[in-house]
């Protein structure tokens, strides 16, 4: 692509609305998500505290004043942006300069709280209507048709040194009698059935009889996808259970399994939980804050295809976040004869929305809190590394890993596959999300902080390309006990 091309036009149209270009950062991302929250051309202003009106329960973060609150950031995506004439991004940017042409559907938060993840959760819960409407799984939406966690040599993998734990244990007589494995966000039940049918087949090989002892704790938040799960696993249906449980705190249903959990399996789990962002930006530490919206354009459409005016959609798609589709029909019948049509609403208004952003100083580190129980303190050495950085908190995931690390035996072992940053300069240099996949978001996970933090509590936390599969972007993440 020709940058000068791509850029200067954007910039250029900056200028021209008297921005000062010498207080203007700018920030070029290839946007790799065909579906995101993102506009080619975008504006961010630095905000001082003292200007913020907040909302506690969206933004609990104390902000500090600062003098930058006439700085702007512009962004741009420019695998979009390349294909755009020069007279479309100067109008691209000066919409955004002077304030894009959008509805928002709710106010200035952080990110973690904004509802795209309430429509992230309706999207597990009306799964099956999803599907129904776009006739294809969920599966099938992600790259390449399936997830990287079925697959039988990597299964087998597990099992080989599940094995070898527990035959360690057995020759000091202190293998407990059930052995507990527990598998997060279980997805139709594929990889449990291809883990549970390499584990007894193994076990038939060696004799061991670990099998009549196992029990394969399924866990996911949607039922849905838990009774899909458990028609896949039926032929195992004596050594499984399965939870429905919210992910970033397991041990709040899994409190009982404290200390003897052998394996803890979770695969394409943490990039969709909620995750806040950070920067550290010329010297300067700040949380960025969002509110989901949709474009004018978007909005009268919605309304039109709902038969009210545009001013209700925001308040249609309220309701449709706290009934689901299923009872919208009954609730607003006048706007939706059918629940064919609810879905259709939704997936249009899911397609359309778009997160505005903007910069709020934060007065310290260690009054953000990254969990409820963990301050931000430990995201200090990470953002203070190098050069600017903007990052992800992946809180969700964190206060999964980190509730989950309290279920594990000594001879225990925590396997994760996702996407993971594993270097911080790969903030630097690639865009991390989120994105959008089918109807649900993804982020890439801080791995980096996700290792710091099992430092801190007696793990080794390590990461590895994914084994059993090319050309893909999903990552090992592996913990245990430091011996």
């Amino acid at each position: 692509m020709d940058f000068a091309a791509t850029v200067g036009p954007a910039v250029e149209a900056l200028s021209e609305e008297c921005a000062d270009l010498a207080r203007v950062r700018v920030v070029a991302d290839w946007v790799q998500y065909r579906g995101n929250f993102r506009d080619p051309v975008s504006v961010r202003p630095f905000l001082s505290g003292s200007t913020v009106d907040i909302d506690p329960a969206l933004d609990p973060v104390p902000h500090a004043p600062t003098t930058r609150d006439d700085d702007l950031e512009l962004a741009l995506d420019v695998r979009r942006c390349a294909a755009l004439e020069a007279d479309e991004l100067r109008h691209l940017a000066r919409t955004a300069v002077r304030g894009a042409d959008h509805v928002a559907i709710e106010d200035w938060g952080l990110t973690s709280s904004s509802c795209i993840w309430k429509f992230n959760a309706l999207y597990w819960q009306a799964l099956d209507l999803w599907e129904q409407a776009t006739g294809r799984t969920y599966e099938q939406a992600l790259p390449g048709g399936e997830s990287d966690a079925r697959n039988r040599t990597g299964a087998r993998a597990l099992i080989t040194e599940l094995f070898a734990a527990w035959d360690r244990l057995a020759e000091r007589n202190a293998l407990p009698a059930e052995l507990y494995v527990i598998e997060l966000g279980v997805g139709n039940g594929s990889q449990a059935k291809v883990f549970l049918d390499e584990f007894a087949a193994a076990d038939r090989e060696l004799g061991h009889e670990y099998y009549r002892r196992l029990h394969y704790l399924m866990c996911d938040y949607s039922a849905y996808v838990l009774e899909l799960a458990r028609k896949t696993v039926a032929e195992h249906d004596q050594h499984v259970s399965s939870f429905v449980l919210d992910a970033t705190s397991p041990h709040t249903a899994l409190g009982f399994l404290k200390y003897k959990v052998f394996l803890v399996y979770i695969s394409n789990v943490y990039d969709n939980l909620p995750t806040d962002e950070v920067a550290q930006l010329g010297g300067r530490t700040y949380v960025v804050q969002s509110r989901a919206c949709l474009a004018r354009k978007a909005v009268d459409e919605l309304a039109a295809s709902t038969l009210t005016t545009p001013e209700r959609v925001p308040a249609l798609l309220t309701k449709l976040l706290r009934l689901g589709p299923s009872l919208l029909p009954e609730a607003a019948p006048d706007h939706f004869p059918d629940v064919e049509a609810a879905v259709m609403f939704w997936q249009r208004a899911w397609s359309a929305l778009r997160l505005e952003e903007r910069y709020v100083p934060v007065a310290g580190l260690d009054l953000y809190p990254l969990t409820p129980e963990i301050s931000g303190e430990p995201l200090r050495p990470l953002l203070e590394s190098g050069a600017d950085l903007r990052m992800h908190v992946s809180n969700g995931a964190v206060a999964s890993f980190v509730d989950t690390l309290k279920l594990l035996h000594p001879f225990g072992t925590l396997v994760c596959h996702d996407l993971f940053v594993t270097d911080l300069n790969a903030y630097r240099t690639r865009f991390a999300g989120p994105g959008k996949y089918d109807g649900s978001v993804v982020n890439w996970v801080n791995g980096t902080l996700l290792a710091h933090l099992g430092r801190r509590r007696g793990f080794e936390v390590t990461y590895a390309p994914f084994a059993h599969r090319e050309r893909t972007n999903v990552v090992t993440l592996t913990a245990h006990v430091r011996e």
